[in-house]
């Protein structure tokens, strides 16, 4: 056996690391944790386009002063004794993961705004002893606003590492047969569960501007596929599915047809039973649990 001088750096054993990532959440359902959540949220400029000249005066000027108060209220109406949803249930998908993988695989769990943070977690695995790290955004549906500034964060920290652990990152999986198989699973049995059959079931996805799509974004087609694979595997030909893309921010174009407009388009022609799923995220979080 070799024995290493008392200064020698850490010797690493190469394991295989496993970081899920999800969009993030403020630390505490108040005004003040909501505005800090905000403000590094939207002053990533994979989220908000404009340029910082323009955009940051309206944000710091008029939407930081304007909107925390009421997003704490609504973060208030979902919050647990284990604290934001989204994170507990990262959390426990990381625990279960690592169950499934066994003592091989480290799995750790980060969000990309707020809490625990990417390279804080990526640090961690490294320290670890992870000289292969998989990053897994846990996005179904590829969109620059989402998996890529997950990757770009990543990048961000391997860029002050000079010993730099092998990165891969998980691509979309939105019509994984698996993925698919899961969601048609989950929601077969919601939807028996139910004490009516629903005439119509929303496929409520998160909106994105629409110049996105025309930039070359994928998303949209993500979405749509995903929909029609799940309507697919579901097979339950008397019920009408409509794909539609919800949380609209601000005064642009956004992609369509909305949740809330098809929802009222509906109640006019006198639809009386009507569900509503969320295929395109991976746990529940505030546009689950209280937009919808």
């Amino acid at each position: 056996m070799t024995v290493l001088p008392p200064d020698h750096p850490p010797v690493r054993t190469g394991k295989l690391g496993v970081l899920l990532v999800n969009l993030g959440t403020p630390a505490a359902p108040e005004p003040g944790a909501v505005k800090r959540y905000l403000a590094e949220f939207l002053s990533d400029r994979r989220v908000v386009e404009i340029p910082p000249l323009a955009w940051q005066p309206i944000l710091r000027g008029i939407i930081l002063n304007t909107r925390p108060k009421k997003s704490a209220m609504a973060y208030r109406e979902v919050w647990t004794d284990k604290g934001s949803p989204l994170a507990a249930i990262t959390a426990e998908q990381a625990t279960a993961l690592q169950a499934r993988l066994g003592d091989g695989v480290l799995v750790d769990w980060a969000m990309r705004y707020g809490e625990p943070a990417i390279p804080a977690r990526l640090e961690a695995l490294m320290e670890a002893g992870c000289e292969r790290v998989l990053l897994a955004p846990l996005y179904p549906q590829y969109c620059a606003a989402t998996t890529a500034t997950v990757v770009d964060k990543a990048g961000d920290w391997l860029r002050t590492r000079r010993w730099q652990p092998a990165l891969r990152t998980l691509p979309a999986y939105h019509d994984d047969p698996a993925y698919i198989a899961a969601l048609a699973a989950d929601l077969g049995a919601q939807l028996d569960a139910l004490a009516f059959v629903p005439q119509v079931l929303l496929l409520s996805f998160h909106g994105m501007p629409q110049r996105t799509l025309e930039l070359g974004d994928p998303y949209h087609c993500h979405c749509r596929k995903t929909a029609r694979l799940l309507e697919e595997a579901l097979s339950r030909p008397q019920i009408r599915m409509v794909t539609t893309f919800q949380s609209r921010f601000g005064r642009a174009k956004w992609l369509e047809p909305a949740t809330d407009a098809v929802l009222a388009e509906e109640a006019a022609k006198g639809t009386k039973r009507l569900a509503i799923a969320a295929p395109g995220f991976a746990a529940d979080c505030l546009e689950t649990l209280e937009e919808l």
